[in-house]
């Protein structure tokens, strides 16, 4: 304390509890930093493990064409489940030409089949029900019938029969297991027609 200033005061030692508080608090806001930091740590780590996880196990593709209508529409965006176990009946993607093509499942190794003009497709000499086929077609059709499915492939063909390039043509044949990108398991684009595909 100045002696020739007998207004100056002295500063206020605070009090334990004062000290005490303010350490509380102080604590308090270190810990709340050190949850936030930790919870957005966990949630970029959720995140990186989420997005590896999609790549490796889902795949995006946006439709091209009308081959598979009335099911699939052009500009259509579809998820794929990637995997090479695919049944009679399933939509897939197979790597054709650096893209990939969408059709459905009709055949499978040895089995036998056969489209006669009017676009009955036979399997195994039964004749398919179709309900998801635009129109019964035989379409553009290179092969001699009946035609065995050779061991390793699956036959496919588009729902769009008249329009659809697909194990009818030579140039794309059957489709080797190695091929297929994956089965569709629904469709995500546009958002009035997001459904599980069958």
């Amino acid at each position: 304390m100045d002696k020739n200033n007998p207004e100056e005061k002295v500063p206020e030692i605070p009090s334990i509890e004062l000290l005490r508080e303010e350490l509380a608090r102080e604590e308090a806001r270190c810990a709340f930093r050190k949850t936030l930091w930790n919870i957005m740590a966990v949630l970029l780590v959720a995140a990186a493990i989420t997005a590896l996880a999609a790549t490796r196990l889902f795949l995006l593709v946006q439709i091209n064409g009308n081959s598979m209508e009335p099911k699939l529409s052009e500009g259509e965006i579809i998820v794929l489940h990637r995997t090479k176990k695919v049944e009679k009946g399933d939509i897939i993607g197979f790597y054709y030409g650096g893209r990939i093509l969408l059709k459905r499942v009709i055949g499978s190794a040895g089995d036998q089949i056969s489209i006669d003009r009017d676009g009955n497709v036979y399997v195994n000499s039964e004749m398919l029900e179709e309900p998801y086929a635009a129109e019964k077609s035989f379409g553009k059709c290179e092969l001699e019938f009946p035609y065995e499915v050779p061991e390793g492939t699956v036959f496919v063909l588009g729902d769009n029969r008249a329009v659809s390039l697909d194990s009818r043509i030579r140039s794309i044949g059957c489709v080797e297991t190695d091929q297929i990108a994956g089965k569709a398991i629904f469709s995500a684009w546009p958002a009035d027609h997001i459904e599980i595909i069958n």
